[in-house]
């Protein structure tokens, strides 16, 4: 009976800006609490929450399964595939010595007085195909030796190299969190990837060298003995050239980027289409230029460095791992947006914001940033956030660079404030021989001028474009 006047009062109000600001607020919060107290998996929790969405949103109970199949389906049809090959590619990089590579060539040019943006440097390039965790357990050998070998505080070489393998992996794709927030906001990877490399730099120098110089004097942490992991087959062959690196790196987002400009060219008739043009957008698609990179990797850095064939297989099944996580929660992700669509409630919020003065930009970065704060994952709060700002974006009907800034701002919101809720906190605490005070002196303040220099670039850039 009680059921029954429930669903005789939802559809009463259903149509009231209260009542969807009260389902809206409700759901993030029943998704925290899930997550954080009741410790249920992100992926089972964003399911719950679809559900919770759609039935006070007021669907037919029969509906919202086909909701959940549509949205999971659609999301992981392009997500699953371009993440998977962008793990295999980073996983052969990462396995062939292709970061100490980096690592080394960069401080032999910049010398020790610049290591610190040496440092910064390739954490960046490094974590656009490598996972952020990955790549500072390979190069916080370096760090370590560094630091030994100048007498500096860990600090001032490891705050820039986590401000780089931090920015390139919020900001760039391939790296999980922006392609998720892409494609569940349908903007093309090009626009996100020549936004990402042009505000993440300048973000990743502050944060970086600029910060790491100052925190420095304050924390002196210095270098102990650090166990090194065996050394794999490619390794053993000594490491592969820095130019090899770059060009396997660089190749993807180049062929990804001149797809998307030629797709604008094309669109405003600036270019007539041909067989040359279909040639070069189908090449940049991000299946085909991640398919050529991962093969490439797999060729120049496995088979030509003395891998055998069952090792590259090992390495590739090895990362798809972490990658099948991530997928799963990305296609939660969508579910969640489509049941907002689906329900209408979608529609709704899009209008009532759209008749607002907010800037979209900020929305999506202050509801990124409230639900990493409070649960940890920087993945949980980009991906929610995107499932809620989707809908609402029609409605400003923002140009294909306005909305790739819209994903930079839900990347950088999702990136503030790292503390105890987030497993990044315990890691740079553990490699850095770190307290809990100290780690957040650095760690967490460097994590926050990322979110808040990054939000402030994308709004200065959306002002003049």
């Amino acid at each position: 009976m009680l059921f029954v006047i429930f669903i005789w009062l939802r559809n009463v109000i259903i149509m009231s800006i209260p009542y969807i600001i009260f389902l809206v607020i409700s759901a993030v919060g029943l998704l925290l609490f899930l997550i954080i107290k009741l410790k249920i998996s992100a992926f089972i929790s964003l399911l719950i929450i679809s559900i919770y969405v759609g039935v006070l949103a007021g669907m037919p109970l029969s509906e919202i399964p086909e909701s959940i199949t549509k949205g999971m389906g659609g999301t992981l049809g392009f997500v699953a595939t371009v993440v998977g090959l962008g793990a295999i590619f980073g996983q052969i990089l990462e396995s062939s010595g292709g970061a100490e590579a980096l690592s080394s060539y960069l401080l032999k040019k910049f010398g020790e007085s610049r290591a610190s943006w040496a440092m910064m440097l390739t954490g960046f390039i490094i974590a656009i195909p490598v996972f952020f965790d990955v790549g500072l357990i390979i190069l916080i050998p370096i760090i370590y030796s560094l630091s030994r070998d100048t007498k500096r505080s860990l600090l001032y070489f490891g705050i820039p190299l986590l401000a780089g393998l931090a920015c390139a992996h919020s900001f760039i794709p391939p790296t999980p969190g922006p392609i998720a927030v892409a494609f569940i906001l349908n903007v093309p990877l090009g626009w996100v990837i020549l936004f990402g490399i042009l505000l993440g730099l300048p973000t990743a120098i502050i944060a970086g060298p600029v910060f790491g110089k100052y925190i420095s004097k304050k924390i002196n942490i210095q270098a102990s003995e650090l166990v090194q992991g065996d050394e794999t087959p490619g390794k053993q062959n000594g490491l592969p050239t820095f130019r090899l690196i770059i060009l396997l790196i660089v190749t993807p987002l180049l062929l990804i980027v001149l797809s998307t400009v030629t797709s604008v060219l094309l669109k405003s008739e600036v270019l007539i289409s041909s067989i040359y043009t279909e040639i070069i957008v189908f090449i940049g698609h991000p299946y085909s230029a991640l398919i050529l990179a991962t093969l490439l990797s797999i060729y120049f850095l496995g088979i030509k460095r003395g891998m055998t064939r069952k090792k590259i297989l090992e390495l590739s099944s090895k990362a798809l791992g972490p990658a099948g996580i991530i997928i799963l929660i990305t296609g939660a992700g969508g579910v969640l947006k489509q049941v907002l669509v689906d329900s209408g409630i979608g529609t709704i919020m899009a209008n009532s914001i759209a008749d607002s003065s907010f800037s979209p930009i900020i929305l999506a970065w202050i509801l990124a940033a409230i639900i990493r704060i409070t649960q940890g994952s920087a993945t949980v709060a980009m991906i929610t956030s995107a499932g809620i700002m989707a809908p609402v974006l029609p409605a400003f009907q923002l140009s294909e660079p306005h909305l790739a800034l819209v994903v930079i701002a839900i990347a950088t919101g999702a990136t503030i404030l790292s503390h105890v809720n987030d497993s990044g906190f315990w890691l740079v605490s553990k490699y850095f021989g770190m307290d809990e005070k100290q780690t957040l002196q650095s760690w967490t303040v460097m994590e926050t001028i990322i979110s808040v220099c990054g939000l402030g670039f994308a709004l200065l850039v959306s002002m003049v474009i």
